[in-house]
């Protein structure tokens, strides 16, 4: 379906099966989606607090949203990490004009993030929930390579994604779906633009903006924590559209770089509309909220991206009588980086096509990935 602004519509490393578990130093709740940068590559923790780290993993650091990061200095299988703030006697609020803020992160996106050739080990993870019941899955070693690490407009409308974009599809680790999805899927099969743009901040970034620019939109920014020249700042948008998008950033002051954005569009609100599904029946169907998540880390002087996630909830389709609830995430964690050429990768994905579809799954599962407790049940389930 065609949209302005609106959604419709990757999670454990691999080496050993050993593992951490990263925890609130206040509740002892497991934290999910915690970074953790080890000397050759990045991981995170899944739903249930535990990332695939070696028991000989040393000098690494740890960090989340919300908390104050850690530096560990030897393997600990118990990382605690401490919330940026207690109770909200201890924020210390200063307004910010995020306006200004993402306009100039956005001018100068090029120079302040790497914007060369990359080639990244990736793992992606793709789900998809019915009435909170999971019935799709796919987790996938990848490389990725990218032209500029930045989305290209002009490119990506003349639908050139492979000058922006390529995928080369190694090894699919799991791969399970016990239903067909013909009551989220419409009659046109044609890959957008914006699909492709999703995969990118900058393009995140551009569209927030345009939502703080539009005639009648209001918006605010606070800063809630500082440490060092890292600034966690929270914001909210009420655009003139009717959407209302709520999120918070980490901002570096000294390289002006915001090297941690989560926004989420809030969208229930909006009326049912008519649609047809591929086979032509049509139903109502109402949008669900949002959710972009996009990680940056520095690495000998340049900031790369660590992760990007996104995420669907309550997304209504009222089908044959029958209402259908959908939530859905698709998560890239980008492992390992290394410095590409222009040309490339020789074998890549065909981005118009379902990449899942005919693809041989290799059964090496037995120290691949760290699935979580709902993820386990669901492969493991007759």
């Amino acid at each position: 379906m065609k949209h302005f602004y609106l959604f419709m519509i990757l999670l454990s490393g691999f080496f050993t099966a050993q593992k951490l578990k990263v925890v609130d130093s206040e509740n002892g709740k497991p934290i999910s989606h915690a970074r953790v940068i080890l000397r050759d590559q990045i991981v995170y923790t899944n739903e249930d607090g535990f990332a695939p780290v070696s028991n000989e993993a040393s000098d690494f650091e740890v960090s989340a949203s919300g908390y104050q990061k850690k530096k560990v200095a030897v393997f600990n299988s118990q990382i605690r990490l401490a919330p940026a703030y207690k109770n909200v006697g201890e924020v210390k609020i200063a307004s910010v004009d995020i306006r200004k803020l993402f306009g100039d992160v956005s001018k100068n996106y090029h120079k302040r993030y790497y914007n060369e050739p990359s080639l990244y080990d990736v793992v992606y993870k793709e789900k998809r929930l019915d009435n909170d019941k999971l019935y799709f899955l796919v987790i996938a070693e990848t490389k990725l390579w990218s032209k500029s690490n930045h989305y290209n407009y002009k490119e990506g409308i003349r639908k050139n994604y492979d000058e922006i974009l390529q995928m080369q599809l190694n090894n699919v680790k799991y791969l399970k779906n016990i239903k067909a999805d013909t009551i989220f899927t419409t009659g046109s099969k044609e890959f957008s633009h914006e699909y492709m743009g999703n995969y990118f901040f900058n393009f995140e970034l551009n569209r927030t903006l345009g939502h703080i620019r539009n005639i009648g939109s209001k918006y605010s920014g606070k800063m809630v924590f500082e440490e060092g020249d890292e600034q966690l700042i929270t914001f909210k948008i009420n655009s003139s559209v009717g959407i209302e998008l709520k999120g918070e950033l980490k901002y570096n002051t000294t390289d002006k770089v915001i090297t941690y954005f989560e926004v989420h569009y809030i969208q229930t609100g909006y009326p049912p509309v008519r649609r047809k599904t591929a086979e032509g029946v049509e139903y109502d169907y109402q949008l669900g909220d949002a959710s972009l998540i996009f990680d940056f880390y520095k690495k000998d002087g340049s900031y790369l991206p660590a992760m990007t996630r996104f995420e669907g909830d309550k997304y209504s389709a009222f089908y044959l009588g029958k209402k259908h609830e959908r939530k859905f995430s698709r998560e890239i964690i980008y492992n390992t980086f290394e410095k590409s050429d222009k040309e490339g990768l020789t074998q890549k994905v065909d981005f118009s096509k379902n990449i899942w579809e005919n693809v041989p799954v290799k059964e090496q599962k037995e120290d691949a990935v760290l699935l979580s407790a709902e993820e386990q049940a669901f492969v493991n389930e007759k």
